[in-house]
């Protein structure tokens, strides 16, 4: 058939409607209705860990709990609340306090089957209420048992009608940096949410969150609601509690190591506090500095800069500028494990102690006392602090003999000298250098002498009721 001569508009009216239409492509492909995987095969080593992970999930998840508190809070009064002028609006009656309420939530976990739970202190504090959510929807009222804010724990019970799933408690002293770490809470209210990441470093202190401080740093991610729930290894074992985060960084989270739980949650459950051991000394980091000027061979214990009347370290016989390099058995590192571990000594305890004292190991023995009884005591009246080069030093004025002081004053600074770097302040007393007792001045000038043929000096300087050890060196 000739159609050349048929107009275009034609030829499509008598074409097949189904040439006219658009092919439409499949919603899912082939491989998707027939439900195969694009991957066929995985590492059994990777299939290994994931289903570690949920196996940690499933063991430990029912002994989680969610916690919420109710609180009443007091609100800022008005002037005339406080004002006696303005008595006569109200007839010489005050007007009422004003309260809000504010609700919190946090993360536990349950430790035994009676219903004991840990969680941190600051989820719990001043609530009014506690309404604890377990895994299986059930709640319950809780009741505080006892806490302690000095490591922001508490311990909270509820009366279940049947025996309660508990977590493992582990060993946080063998963690190392880079095992894997499990948290699960109840972060912004999302039950029951999983992360995952690694332990980053263990021993963080110095954080200004609370007054004992030995934090487990992970990167498991940790956000508000987080806090009072289980950090777990790969064994399901509960190895730290969730407390704090760095709100200005990400992948930053703090936990209390559970060996330091363990010993506060004891003592919470028996009698609803806590007692530390006290030693009664003021003391300070042992520096390159000051371990090359006293002769030890590395910086390591903790340096004693004063010591309190009446304590167990006096009647023990320590001494300023002692270094105590153990106690009760324990390897000191540092001052910051010094005050760990007498605080996690019983009280009335008789332990050994270990110090570096004239270039020499002297060991004594005392019993630790009542932390309760540390704000009752003083510095002992007789040493202060240490001092250096780039500063000028007065005799004492007289009105500061009579106060058993001795030693010489510092009058002045210079701004960018080693005496000012490392903190000397004017007004600051020099009453030892180098361990030898600074009389006055001319026992300040033999003392100068002396540090510049040892090229360094330790300075025992008092600033107010405080004595703190200097070590500089000359420059």
């Amino acid at each position: 058939m000739n159609w050349s001569g048929i107009p275009i508009c034609l030829l499509l009216l008598v074409l097949p409607l189904s040439a006219c239409k658009k092919k439409e492509t499949p919603l899912f492909s082939e491989s998707s209705r027939q439900a195969e995987a694009p991957v066929k095969e995985v590492p059994k080593d990777i299939l290994a860990s994931q289903q570690a992970f949920s196996n940690v999930v499933k063991a430990v998840n029912p002994a989680v709990v969610n916690i919420s508190t109710v609180s009443k809070k007091k609100l800022v009064q008005p002037f005339f609340e406080f004002s006696p002028f303005f008595d006569d609006f109200f007839d010489g009656r005050q007007p009422k306090p004003q309260y809000r309420r504010e609700n919190s939530l946090g993360s536990g976990f349950i430790i035994n089957k009676e219903g004991y739970i840990i969680t941190n202190d600051h989820v719990v504090r001043d609530a009014e209420s506690i309404q604890v959510k377990l895994s299986n929807e059930e709640e319950y009222s809780g009741k505080v048992v006892g806490s302690d804010p000095k490591t922001d724990i508490a311990v909270i019970k509820i009366n279940a009608k049947d025996p309660l799933p508990a977590a493992v408690l582990g060993d946080s002293s063998k963690l190392q940096v880079g095992q894997w770490a499990i948290a699960i809470g109840n972060p912004f209210g999302l039950d029951r949410t999983v992360t995952v990441g690694v332990v980053s470093a263990t021993g963080r202190s110095n954080m200004g969150i609370e007054t004992y401080e030995d934090f487990i740093q992970t990167d498991a991610s940790i956000n508000p609601g987080n806090s009072g729930g289980p950090l777990l290894n790969i064994y399901g074992e509960v190895i730290g509690i969730n407390t704090a985060i760095v709100a200005a960084g990400q992948g930053i989270g703090f936990a209390i190591p559970v060996n330091m739980a363990k010993q506060v949650v004891a003592q919470l459950i028996k009698k609803g506090n806590v007692t530390r051991g006290w030693l009664g000394v003021a003391i300070q980091p042992v520096t390159q500095e000051i371990a090359r000027s006293f002769n030890l061979d590395k910086p390591r214990g903790a340096l004693v800069s004063d010591i309190m009347a009446g304590s167990p370290a006096e009647k023990a016989g320590l001494r300023r500028g002692d270094i105590i390099l153990s106690f009760a058995g324990k390897e000191i590192k540092d001052s910051r494990q010094l005050q760990l571990v007498v605080a996690e000594t019983p009280v009335g305890q008789q332990v050994a102690v270990e110090i570096f004292r004239d270039g020499k190991i002297v060991k004594l023995s005392l019993a630790t006392g009542n932390a309760d009884s540390a704000a009752a005591s003083k510095p002992r009246s007789t040493e202060p602090q240490a001092s250096l080069f780039g500063l000028a030093v007065d005799e004492l004025p007289r009105n500061r003999l009579g106060s058993g002081l001795s030693g010489v004053i510092v009058s002045d600074v210079e701004e960018d000298g080693a005496a000012a770097e490392a903190g000397i302040r004017p007004g600051d007393i020099i009453t030892s250098v180098n361990q030898k007792k600074i009389g006055n001045l001319a026992d300040y000038g033999r003392a100068m002498k002396e540090a510049v043929q040892r090229g360094s000096a330790v300075f025992l300087v008092r600033r107010g009721d405080a004595s703190i050890f200097f070590a500089l060196r000359i420059r």
